[in-house]
């Protein structure tokens, strides 16, 4: 269990034991005893300089490990959904996503391609400070082609996502603006990768508000590489 703590854990840990006994040092009476049992104050400056140095360190700490929660923060990105492929006849293709709390969907795509889109809010300060993380509302799953050319007359393909368990908070504002001081912006984000037979892919949304795919699995992995992507 001690094994487990985050590094930044520790640090916050460390800064607090460091902090008591800098406190001690710098405020404490530091003399002896008098008659009714309560010490006398005395100066005492190497005492006191060594309280300021162990709070100092304290606060050195404790900034160490804030800024490494925001680090974490910053690199972590959270699984959404888990996507697969499965290739009906050339360029046909059945995805089926894999949504928490959604359960598994099926839909038809055309294309070599698949893409999803997301509308996304993204917060300014105090919020941002806080570590409040960006809110989305996926909007649609479309089949698209590598080639423009084709993109232009080949069928296209297209579902709507908005019943995905996402609150649309960008909705919300458009209806109650003055709850929602704190949104710095509105915008969409989308991210495509290859259909392939069999492929699976993991989908994120990163902590500034991006759509992320990655393969799932070394053998999309090998695919991906295998198809020149």
């Amino acid at each position: 269990m001690i094994n487990g703590f985050a590094p930044f854990v520790w640090m916050a840990l460390a800064a607090l034991v460091v902090l008591i006994p800098g406190m001690a040092l710098l405020f404490g009476r530091g003399g002896p005893r008098d008659a009714s049992g309560r010490r006398v104050f005395r100066l005492r400056p190497i005492r006191r300089l060594f309280g300021v140095l162990l709070i100092a360190l304290a606060g050195a700490s404790a900034m160490l490990a804030l800024t490494l929660v925001q680090f974490v923060r910053l690199t972590t990105d959270v699984p959404v959904a888990t996507v697969t492929m499965h290739e009906q006849t050339p360029g046909q293709f059945l995805v089926t996503t894999d949504v928490p709390g959604k359960g598994e969907r099926i839909y038809p795509l055309s294309g070599d391609q698949w893409q999803i889109d997301a509308k996304v809010v993204r917060w300014r300060l105090p919020a941002l400070l806080a570590g409040a993380p960006p809110l989305y509302a996926f909007e649609r799953l479309s089949g698209r082609y590598r080639d423009v050319e084709q993109e232009k007359t080949a069928a296209r393909s297209v579902h709507d996502l908005s019943d995905w368990p996402v609150p649309d908070l960008a909705q919300m504002k458009k209806v109650f603006p003055n709850w929602l001081p704190f949104v710095d912006v509105q915008y969409g984000s989308a991210a495509y990768m290859p259909m392939i037979d069999g492929a699976r892919y993991q989908v994120y949304m990163d902590p500034r508000g991006g759509v992320v795919i990655r393969p799932d699995g070394q053998a999309t992995e090998d695919a991906l590489r295998q198809s020149g992507w």
